[in-house]
């Protein structure tokens, strides 16, 4: 097990109020050791990165967080209920409290965008009037700037207003939590940048505190207060961006060191 490096948590954050607590967490695939021994905290109105390489399990642990998967051993704790031993009824109730924004979007190409921000409403069992729907509808494509395209079909949307809708869906459940799996991946670097300015401000807007999947050490620098970093299956090192720039352990500094040299070239 390699040492890990603990850095200070951002003064910003409310240590006394995690929402999500994963300790001592294993999960494997046949012979393939995905997490060992992770741990890690997500407080209260806080944006928390979890960097690592492709394929180093970040996606395997939010997806346990939200019971898609079940750990081995280990205890995940989300806003107050243990995951693993909850039923389908309890783990839906739960979901509705924590917005997944999937890498593909998952956005249903036989419905227009109004019905696609309609679907997690009615999934869930929120009563609400049709004069109350539609309002709602409009209020969420307004916060991310796409009212216009609310009777619009998935396949007349550019990948970056793909996202947004995606993100707006999530958002209109009003969820304490969102759990973002590489948001920037496969965008052009200006609309990245947008996506990323975009959690930022519907973070703010919402009240949420954060999950962001990603590698992007752009979209990483725009919208971390924390940065827990994937490596060898374990919370290796946290801090935030600068901390983590300056240190000088050899497998810290190898993504920071990639992205300044991308930087130079540019």
């Amino acid at each position: 097990m390699i040492d890990q490096l603990n850095i200070s948590l951002n003064n910003n954050t409310d240590a006394a109020t995690p929402v999500i607590s994963v300790e001592h967490m294993f999960k494997s695939f046949g012979a393939n050791h995905v997490l060992i021994d992770f741990n890690m905290q997500l407080y209260k109105g806080e944006n928390l990165v979890v960097l690592g390489k492709s394929g180093s399990g970040k996606s395997v642990l939010i997806k346990c967080i939200i019971g898609l998967l079940e750990q081995d051993s280990g205890a995940i704790d989300v806003l107050g209920n243990d995951v693993q031993n909850l039923d389908e009824k309890e783990l839906d109730e739960l979901r509705a409290k924590v917005g997944f924004l999937f890498q593909s979007n998952a956005l249903y190409d036989s419905m227009t965008v109004r019905e696609n921000l309609e679907f997690p409403l009615r999934r869930h069992w929120i009563k609400l009037t049709a004069a109350e729907t539609d309002a709602k509808v409009k209020d969420v494509l307004e916060n991310v700037g796409l009212a216009h395209t609310i009777d619009m079909m998935p396949a007349e949307l550019s990948g970056g207003m793909r996202k947004r809708i995606a993100l707006a869906r999530t958002l209109i459940l009003d969820p304490e939590i969102m759990l973002y799996d590489e948001p920037t991946t496969g965008l052009d670097p200006i609309t990245a940048k947008e996506i990323s300015e975009l959690i930022v401000t519907m973070g703010e807007k919402y009240n949420t505190s954060s999950i962001i999947i990603s590698h992007d050490m752009n979209c990483i620098r725009m919208t971390a207060d924390r940065i827990v970093m994937l490596i060898d299956g374990c919370c290796y090192a946290q801090g935030t961006f600068t901390e983590l720039e300056q240190n000088n352990d050899p497998l810290v500094k190898q993504f920071f060191q990639q992205w300044q040299s991308k930087l130079s070239i540019t």
